[in-house]
């Protein structure tokens, strides 16, 4: 049978008191380069990776793929140096002083058919998709389906909490890996992994624990999602 999505898999940083960002939305650099290096292997793997709009508003970059082993294995794999680097965002309104349109990477995005009008003819993204309703909302499993058909058959989400919300509560998230950072962030108002309006305990999607690491002061957590 084909593949109608891609296997997709969370990769996310976050403080010991679960915030993946502080009160003001910072750049949450505060993974050790140990988290860094989790996070390019795991980009290794994919075909795909995708973020909103407001992790790409917040980094002004993506993470390439600079280890030369790990391009050496992509190379073997036959895939190629960088994943495609997906942007989902309704509004696809970013400054393009942005670093991230300079960087070497395939550049692609997931809006409205209305703003693909604006971004159609310009050179900042090589493909464009628009799996939304006229209403605005965004039907993921067109948009997934879609990306298979692109050759996207593995996916690494990589925030933020929102992204990640909407495609849980469509079951559409198969693994989860969170690093447990040494630090504490607070604030009622700070993003989680998970944000949107939340699950009732009954009906929360269920993780299956499949390894746990220690690398100096940070955990390694990877969950399968039931």
């Amino acid at each position: 049978m084909d593949q109608i999505r891609p296997h997709t898999t969370v990769v996310l940083a976050m403080s010991a008191d679960g915030k993946i960002a502080d009160v003001e939305y910072s750049p949450a650099r505060f993974g050790s380069a140990a988290d860094k290096a989790h996070l390019e292997a795991q980009m290794t793997k994919v075909d795909g990776v995708i973020f909103g709009a407001q992790t790409l508003r917040a980094y002004g970059t993506t993470l390439r793929i600079t280890n030369p082993d790990r391009l050496k294995h992509r190379s073997k794999v036959g895939k190629p140096p960088q994943p495609a680097h997906i942007v989902c965002s309704k509004s696809a309104e970013f400054d393009l002083n942005l670093p991230f349109f300079r960087q070497a990477v395939p550049r692609w995005l997931m809006t409205t058919p209305f703003r693909e009008n604006f971004w159609r003819d310009r050179p900042e993204f090589s493909r464009i998709l628009t799996p939304f309703s006229p209403s605005g909302v965004l039907d993921w499993q067109t948009a997934l389906r879609e990306l298979v058909g692109l050759g996207i058959e593995t996916l690494l989400v990589t925030g933020g909490g929102q992204l990640v919300a909407s495609m849980l509560a469509e079951d559409l998230i198969d693994e989860l890996w969170l690093t447990v950072c040494p630090l504490l962030l607070g604030g009622k108002d700070a993003p989680t992994p998970v944000e949107g309006t939340g699950f009732p305990a009954d009906l929360a999607p269920r993780l299956r624990l499949l390894s746990v690491e220690t690398i100096e002061q940070e955990v390694f957590l990877h969950y399968a999602v039931r």
